[in-house]
């Protein structure tokens, strides 16, 4: 074997390999810096991409299943980035629950419910309620995964709970009103009305799969789902007026609801 010669190859492929690597850094080295350019330019942007990309991951594998890498793939950002600027992924996770409750909080807000009367006001709830949880069914898995874990993360928020009282205020204000005008019997716990309506829509959409087989019926059908809402108002309104349930027909109590349904 001639020694000359392989020295010579293995000199030739040290310098070869040199040159690539330094070809490939020289590529690496503007992409990094258009990425840096990009976080630079909008910040917030880049950080509301992230948070949708995560609420979406989150939503879809859990937070046990929910991976770093996608989020920051779907972002269009990496790793250090959004470490850096939302924090790990328990942080990020708690991220995305608090501006999950803040997005549903800022659209109840403009239901407009302490200037009607308050039969219609607690109609307008039903139905935002009902068709927010429709056109947002992350929510629903999102609230799903916190309570599996027994609202780990949410004990350590410091903005939800003051997101939830001016909403239970402004329901009992409604409720309050009604007593006062004669068109409800009772002044019943704004927090236990808001759960029971809440309750109402999430329990059918959560389980509408189980049950569509149960009962034999496509419990997602618009038909099946114009008639849980006709439902919930009659069985709500029964309750705080003390009214039969017969007497609410639907169209009089939602008919203003036609466009407040999608105000937000």
């Amino acid at each position: 074997m001639d020694i000359a010669f392989l020295n010579r190859a293995r000199a030739c492929y040290i310098e070869r390999s040199g040159d690539l690597r330094t070809s490939t850094l020289a590529k690496a080295v503007p992409n990094k810096a258009k990425r840096n350019q990009k976080w630079q330019r909008d910040p917030e942007g880049m950080r509301l991409r992230i948070l949708e990309a995560a609420k979406q991951e989150f939503a879809t594998h859990g937070l046990a299943g929910a991976r770093v890498d996608r989020i920051a793939v779907k972002a269009g950002a990496n790793k250090r980035m959004l470490y850096y600027h939302v924090g790990n992924k328990d942080d990020l996770y708690l991220t995305v629950l608090e501006a999950a409750y803040e997005k549903i909080r800022a659209e109840e807000r403009g239901l407009d419910l302490e200037h009607l009367d308050p039969p219609k006001a607690i109609a307008r709830l039903i139905d935002f309620t009902w068709n927010y949880f429709l056109r947002n069914p992350e929510f629903l898995a999102l609230l799903h995964t916190e309570n599996l874990a027994r609202a780990r993360h949410l004990k350590r928020s410091t903005k939800v709970k003051s997101l939830h009282s001016p909403f239970v205020e402004l329901i009992g204000a409604v409720v309050r009103r009604g007593v006062a005008s004669g068109d409800f019997q009772v002044a019943v716990d704004p927090v236990q009305l808001y759960i029971s309506i809440a309750a109402l829509s999430f329990f059918y959409l959560s389980n509408s799969a189980t049950l569509s087989v149960i009962f034999g019926r496509d419990l997602l059908a618009k038909r099946a789902k114009d008639e849980r809402l006709d439902h919930m108002v009659r069985l709500v309104l029964a309750a705080l007026t003390g009214k039969s349930f017969a007497v609410f027909d639907r169209q009089p109590v939602l008919e203003p609801l036609a466009t407040a349904t999608h105000i937000a």
